[in-house]
């Protein structure tokens, strides 16, 4: 599913979060350690009740996405902004479970930091 969320129109914020992710990921291996997301970003997340990376599932996680997408694409401007912000925090969280080797204790059900890790893949360039 995040590979077919990647063919269609991407934002260039999306790309530029992939890519920056990336290239750290290719260089260091693992991206370097990054500090938790804070209070103001956690409750930015709740207010569009998502839950954090490491609570969610590749469900969730692929339909967070695709709200992202439209939303990042809309013309209203404080809902573009919180769709780039969210992306960020999501490359945030994401980099904070890879460095911190989390990923690798998960349990299957809360996997959703793969499908994120998937559509980073698919759109960056590197």
């Amino acid at each position: 599913m995040s590979a077919m969320l990647a063919r269609g129109e991407v934002p260039e914020i999306h790309r530029r979060t992939a890519d920056n992710y990336m290239i750290i990921k290719k260089i260091y291996g693992t991206p370097v350690v990054q500090p938790r997301i804070t209070n103001q970003e956690r409750a930015l997340l709740a207010k569009y009740d998502f839950n954090l990376l490491e609570f969610s599932t590749i469900k969730q996680i692929n339909e967070e996405l695709s709200f992202l997408k439209r939303w990042s694409m809309s013309l209203e401007k404080n809902l573009k902004n919180d769709a780039d912000e969210i992306i960020q925090i999501r490359a945030k969280e994401l980099k904070f479970l890879t460095a911190s080797r989390y990923v690798s204790l998960t349990s299957e059900i809360y996997s959703g930091y793969k499908a994120i890790e998937r559509y980073f893949e698919e759109i960056s360039k590197y």
